[in-house]
Formats: structure tokens, C-alpha cells, sequence
């Protein structure tokens, strides 16, 4: 399918929102949707033109590779996997823009056929070049001289021969379990006495166990493992002849077969899904520029494979490994760093921290990462919670955390010390599933009372709750944020959290924990809104009241995908009678904007940055001049304060069918003026932003917006955090 037509009557039904004296957007047909897989590719593209940039630090443009050769490996593993299982089931019903599954198919391969060339083209013309002139030599096997060869069979015979495993394939040995996403080599070899060939595979041992790239001296000068490898693989074979050697790299299905409805034990049932998850199917292959066919027809042949599901790579596979480049002691080609400051309430001027617990009582606290500190907010938080004798109970999920993990740390401190600790661990945050039960593990030994989640829902919030005993009785503070309680995400995700002692809020927050450790059907709440029974009819209730605003409507939404159909429609009708829509979605978006008839008042970014953009905040209505007196950025002047008082929330869901349906998440409304003008301020600055900005249009493409202004919002967020942190000091030293 090459074209989308908007207007399809024959496909019109009813729709639940009607706006009088205007078409229904269902009259528009399947087009009016724009392909959930084709907009990731999209999406793709605009991290790849990160990455073209010339004038980016060298290092960045490094990154962005890197960053995209990850994203789509997981592409593959979860989306294009679900694609080739709908094949498979022969599955027929069209995707909401009416393309069917083999459609979709043949033009996610078309574009991702192109971005791979892309890809190489900017490494192999332009990145490795230049990295070259700044004196970091990525060399190829094949140039290397006599004494490079010299050391490179020193480094293969003490580092990595005794590593490997060459596996013959033959009548006594079967072809070997290739692992999803390990770089391998495909080797055949000659008999010399009988000249009978054979094949073999090597598993090639990268991160965790060697480097990608072998230095030569102490210098930059780096080599390719599997390319070392090769150039000594009569050590592997000895009195064999080397016939022809290729990488190659095996992508598998990586979604959970798991149906928690009908296992007793969650942890197990994950456990053995993990070890399935090994032999998941194969959904792609991708190999060197130099393999030949008939080794090709026999890797097809052995991973049940079709020639569709191969991508030839022109040039070194997996460049994800390109991160270990990123973290070289070479300021001069990396962005200029960044100290991320404690918000001013938390922190004296001597910089020693607050009683945390006096301070979020005194007022709430919103913080914006990575420009306010995560490790001196929220870790902080827990931490003194854990410390803390009048704490009485720390309740917290956790969805993903990281390596050093300082708030399982905490938690089990706590435990220890005798506080009540509960712990949601969510087993199937997809690919941090076993780092998951390891630390659930770790939290039980502690003696945290450890759940794992809500039968048949993912635990997707981001929420604490600390009970704490004080001289007018118990009180309750909270955290609730857009982002992981993970300390290494938190320095290059933009996340928002709001910590609080609003009582009701407290309470909302005890009874989502019991739901979620106990047998209650939902949580009752007052004003936390939940998914998977409150989001969806929330959103469209306040879509629907922007919407009878007519023109004074407004409506402001920031989130990481946007695929409901039921909200694009709402979206669409409010649109239709006038109302202002401003979406920022970084990544996948399936409206289609500036379409006339349809979405004419509908306008959608993207930022794509330093920082991923991962915040989620919700503004319907017009911003009150109250807000708008304590906001710090200039905002536009035209609002009409005729419509509705401006609601602003945050919290953990996007607005993608899985968050409005099958996910626990928390959604927290900010009512203190102060905070909403900070809210203002992200909003206001993203929507200015053209340095790091695309626009979509009406017919689906994404377009660089010019750099007039040259306003980039992630760096003067960084801005506004040093002048915050100036603004204290002066005021603490005038006090």
C-alpha cells in the first residue's frame, strides 16, 4: 500500500463523541491513522539525522548511532515479532489505517533496508573518518600490517582463544542455537587430505565478557573483535584450510509467552519464560556485504528464516557496541557536561541537605530530571525514609532500576531496621526480567514484603509512599513521577516527579498499594487517576469539555507515543469545532495533523535531543493568570481567558492502548500555582524549541523545523536549573 486516502465513507460508523454541524472523523476512513510500525521508523530517522549533524560533538553523532542500532534490534524483537506471529496465525484483520499485516511488513523491511544503509553510509563516510582525524583508528583486519598482525595474535592468544568454541556442523553435530542479538562468525573450512568442506560457527565474546574493539597500543587505535578473530583462525582449525569467513548476527522473538492468569507463581512463571525466551523464533538476519549466497541459503535453511528476514549490512554489525566509544576521556569531542542541581527547597546554601520530610510538608516539590538532581530527590527521599526512626512504612514499585540499585539498597535497609517495606517488582518490565527477579530475590532475603504485580496487568506507575510518625500524628508523603527509580536513566531521561504530603493524595496512594499487594478489584481514589479503569474515560472527558469550549478550548498534551484510536478521534472532534490542540509526542504517533476538515487546529512535535524526552503532563484548558504570574519564560500572549481554568497532571502513561488498558498506571494532578507555572514553563519552552524539533504533517512525514530562533529547550531547561540554584544562594546569604 503506497497511498492513504483520508476520506473513506464507505468504512464511516457512529462514533461516541458528536459535535454538531461538523463530520464525523471515522467519514475520513482508515487514513485519517497513521501506521503505529512505520511512525517507529520515522522516529528512527530523526535519531539517525542526530547523528549526520556535523557540527554535533563527534562523540554525540557516535551516541545517536549507537542509540539507533539498539532501538532497532528491540523493533525486531518485539514489534517486527509480532508482525511475523500475525502472519503466521494468518491473521487478516487490517491494523486501524487499513493496511493489512503483509503491507505492513513489506514497508517496515522497504524502510528499515534504508535506514540501515543510512546508518553505514554516516559511519563508514563520515563518523569513523573523523574519528579517525581526531585520532580514534577504528582499522579493518584487512589493512593491518605485518606488526599490527603481530599483535593482534598476541591479544587473540592470551585474551580470547581460550574463550572460544568452534562448533562444527556435520552428520555428529547438529547446527548450534545461535542466541538472539550475539555476533557470530560463519567459517568454512577444507580437509586438505580429502578437500571436503565443512561449516563451522564461532560465537564471538563481546560485552559483557570482552570489548567490541581490541586496542592495539596504548593508544586509539582499535580493531573489530570478530576481525581479530578471523585473521587467526588457524588457530581454531589447525591443519585445516580456511576456506571463507562472515559475520553474522541472529535477532529472535523476545515477547513473553506468559499467561499470569493461569500460573500460580509469577516469579517461576517467569523464570521458565526467560529460559524460553532463549529459543525464541528467529525474525532476522542480518549478515556482512561479502556473504556468499550459498552460505546465506544454509543459515536461511537452519533458522527457519525466508529471504525476506535478511538484511545485508554494508559495513560492521551491531553498532550499538559503538557505546563503549561514548565513555573515552575525550572531552574536546563530547557535549559540553552537565551537573545536575538540588532543587532549591531541598538543599541549604552550605549545600548540606534539608530534612527532606520538613520541607515537602512545608510545600510540594516538583523536580524536573535530569536537571534537578535525582540522587539528592527522590533517592534522597527514600533514603532518609530508610534511615529515618519515625518512618514507619516505605511502600514503592518498581518497574525498572539500576545496576547499583540504590533503592533496593534502601528498601532492604529498612526492612532490616524493623519498618514495614513493601516492594512491587514488576517480573515482565520487558528485557529487565531477570534483573527483576534478582532483585526481588535480594528484597525477600531482607525481609521486603515483595508482590509482583496485578494478575493479567503490568505494574507500570512510578509511585512511593512513606508513612511516618510525627507529633500531630501519622502522616503520609508521597512521590509520583513520569520515570523509573533508576539512578543511571535518570542523568539522560527528562523526567517530572512531585513529591508531596497532600493527605488525600496519601491516601489514594495507601489504597492503589493495597489493591496492588492485596485482593481489592481496584483502588478507590479521590484524586489520583488510575489506569486501567479511570485514564481513558478521564482523557476523554477532558478532551470532550475542550471540545464544547469551541474556540476557547485548549488543550497542551506531552507524552511518548500517542496510538489510541478512541483519543485521536476525541482529538479530532475537538479540533473540529475549534478547540487548540499542541501534542508533543517524541516517538510513535498515529494522528495526523493540519488535515482540512479534520484536524486543522491540531499541530504535533517531536523533540529528539541529548536528553530522551520522557515526561508525560496533561494540560486542558487555559493557563490562569495566576499560573502564568509566576511562570519564568515568556509564553504567547493571545490566550483567550474565556475558556476553561487550565488542570495540569503527570504522571506514568502514555496515551497508547497498552497505558489506557492493560497497565496499572498513576496519573497526579498539580494544583499549586507555582508548580503549574513550572509545568507552563516545560510546556511553553518544548513548544518554542526549534533546534532539536520536527514537525508532522497532514500526509505523514516528519520535518525539521529551521533553527530561526536557535532555542533549544534542553539546554535552557540546564539554564533555568543554575539560576534556580543562584537564585537560593543569594537569598539564603541576603536572609
Amino acid at each position: 500500500m503506497t497511498s492513504e486516502p483520508i476520506v473513506d465513507e464507505a468504512r464511516s460508523r457512529p462514533d461516541r463523541f458528536s459535535v454538531p454541524g461538523h463530520e464525523q472523523p471515522t467519514t475520513f476512513g482508515p487514513g485519517r491513522f497513521i501506521n503505529r510500525e512505520l511512525s517507529w521508523t520515522d522516529f528512527a530517522s530523526r535519531v539517525l539525522e542526530l547523528a549526520e549533524e556535523a557540527d554535533s560533538p563527534l562523540l554525540e553523532r557516535v551516541k545517536f548511532l549507537a542509540i539507533f542500532s539498539g532501538g532497532l534490534d528491540e523493533f525486531f524483537q518485539v514489534r517486527v515479532a509480532g508482525l511475523k506471529d500475525q502472519l503466521a496465525a494468518g491473521v487478516r484483520e487490517p491494523f486501524p489505517d487499513g493496511r493489512t499485516v503483509q503491507e505492513t511488513f513489506s514497508e517496515v523491511r522497504a524502510r528499515v533496508i534504508e535506514l540501515i544503509a543510512r546508518e553505514a553510509r554516516i559511519f563508514n563516510d563520515e563518523v569513523r573518518p573523523s574519528l579517525a582525524s581526531a585520532g580514534i583508528v577504528i582499522c579493518d583486519g584487512s589493512d593491518l600490517d605485518a606488526n599490527d598482525l603481530g599483535v593482534c595474535r598476541t591479544i587473540f592468544e592470551r585474551q580470547i582463544f581460550p574463550i572460544l568454541t568452534p562448533l562444527a556442523v556435520d552428520p555428529g553435530h547438529p547446527f548450534p542455537y545461535i542466541s538472539s542479538l550475539s555476533l557470530n562468525l560463519a567459517v568454512t573450512v577444507v580437509d586438505p587430505s580429502t578437500n571436503e568442506s565443512r561449516f563451522a560457527r564461532i560465537k564471538v565474546p563481546t560485552r559483557p565478557l570482552l570489548p567490541r574493539f581490541v586496542a592495539l597500543e596504548a593508544g586509539a587505535r582499535l580493531v573489530p573483535i570478530e576481525q581479530v578473530i578471523a585473521a587467526n583462525l588457524s588457530e581454531l582449525f589447525p591443519g585445516m584450510r580456511i576456506g571463507s569467513c562472515y559475520p553474522f548476527r541472529v535477532t529472535r522473538n523476545a515477547d513473553l509467552d506468559l499467561d499470569d492468569n493461569e500460573d500460580n507463581d509469577l516469579l517461576e512463571a517467569v523464570e521458565v519464560e526467560l529460559r524460553r525466551r532463549r529459543f525464541g523464533r528467529a525474525v532476522r538476519l542480518e549478515i556482512g556485504p561479502e556473504m556468499t549466497n550459498d552460505v546465506v541459503a544454509f543459515l536461511l535453511s537452519e533458522l527457519e528464516l525466508e529471504e525476506d528476514d535478511v538484511y545485508r549490512m554494508p559495513g560492521l554489525l551491531d553498532l550499538s557496541e559503538l557505546w563503549d566509544l561514548t565513555k573515552l576521556d575525550r572531552p574536546d569531542l563530547s557535549a559540553p557536561s552537565f551537573t545536575p542541581r538540588t532543587p532549591p527547597r531541598l538543599v541549604r546554601e552550605s549545600g548540606e541537605a534539608v530534612d527532606l520530610f520538613a520541607a515537602i510538608r512545608e510545600h510540594d516539590v516538583l523536580v524536573h530530571h535530569p536537571y534537578d538532581s535525582f540522587a539528592s530527590s527522590v533517592e534522597a527521599f527514600i533514603s532518609q525514609a530508610a534511615n529515618d526512626p519515625d518512618v514507619l512504612a516505605i511502600k514503592q514499585t518498581l518497574y525498572r532500576t539500576s545496576g547499583d540499585a540504590p533503592f533496593v539498597g534502601a528498601l532492604a535497609s529498612a526492612a532490616e531496621q524493623g519498618k514495614q517495606v513493601a516492594a512491587l517488582v514488576e517480573l515482565k518490565a520487558r528485557f529487565d526480567e531477570q534483573r527483576n527477579i534478582n532483585w526481588a530475590k535480594k528484597l525477600e532475603e531482607a525481609g521486603v514484603h515483595v508482590v509482583y504485580g496485578v494478575v493479567g496487568l503490568k505494574t507500570h506507575s512510578k509511585t512511593a509512599l512513606v508513612v511516618r510518625r510525627e507529633v500531630d500524628g501519622i502522616r503520609r508523603y508521597c512521590h509520583i513521577g513520569t520515570g523509573n527509580y533508576n539512578s543511571e536513566t535518570a542523568r539522560i531521561y527528562e523526567d517530572i516527579g512531585l513529591l508531596t504530603s497532600d493527605q488525600v493524595l496519601g491516601a489514594d496512594l495507601t489504597n492503589l498499594f493495597n489493591h496492588l499487594t492485596g485482593f481489592s478489584r481496584e483502588a478507590e481514589t479521590r484524586s489520583l487517576i488510575l489506569s486501567p479503569t479511570g485514564f481513558r474515560p478521564w482523557v476523554l472527558a477532558q478532551i470532550a469539555r475542550e471540545r464544547d469550549a469551541g474556540r476557547n478550548g485548549r488543550i497542551a498534551i506531552k507524552v511518548n507515543g500517542l496510538t489510541d484510536p478512541e483519543v485521536i478521534d476525541a482529538l479530532y472532534e475537538a479540533s473540529q469545532s475549534g478547540a487548540r490542540v499542541e501534542l508533543l509526542v517524541r516517538g510513535v504517533c498515529s494522528i495526523r495533523p493540519q488535515v482540512s476538515g479534520l484536524s486543522e487546529t491540531i499541530t504535533v512535535k517531536s523533540i529528539v535531543g541529548r536528553y530522551l524526552e520522557h515526561s508525560r503532563i496533561f494540560r486542558f484548558g487555559v493557563p490562569t493568570p495566576e499560573v502564568m504570574a509566576s511562570a519564568v519564560v515568556e509564553h504567547a500572549a493571545d490566550w483567550e481567558l474565556a475558556g476553561n481554568p487550565a488542570t495540569y497532571s503527570i504522571g506514568s502513561a502514555d496515551l497508547m492502548e497498552r497505558n489506557l488498558d492493560h497497565r496499572i498506571e498513576a496519573i497526579v494532578p498539580v494544583r499549586d500555582p507555582e508548580l503549574c507555572a513550572r509545568l507552563e514553563d516545560i510546556l511553553a519552552l518544548d513548544l518554542a524549541d526549534d533546534e532539536n524539533s520536527w514537525e508532522l504533517r497532514g500526509d505523514g512525514s516528519w520535518k525539521r523545523l529551521p533553527a530561526t530562533a536557535g532555542l533549544s529547550a534542553q539546554r535552557r531547561f540546564e539554564e533555568l536549573a543554575r539560576e534556580r540554584s543562584r537564585r537560593r544562594r543569594t537569598s539564603e546569604g541576603a536572609a
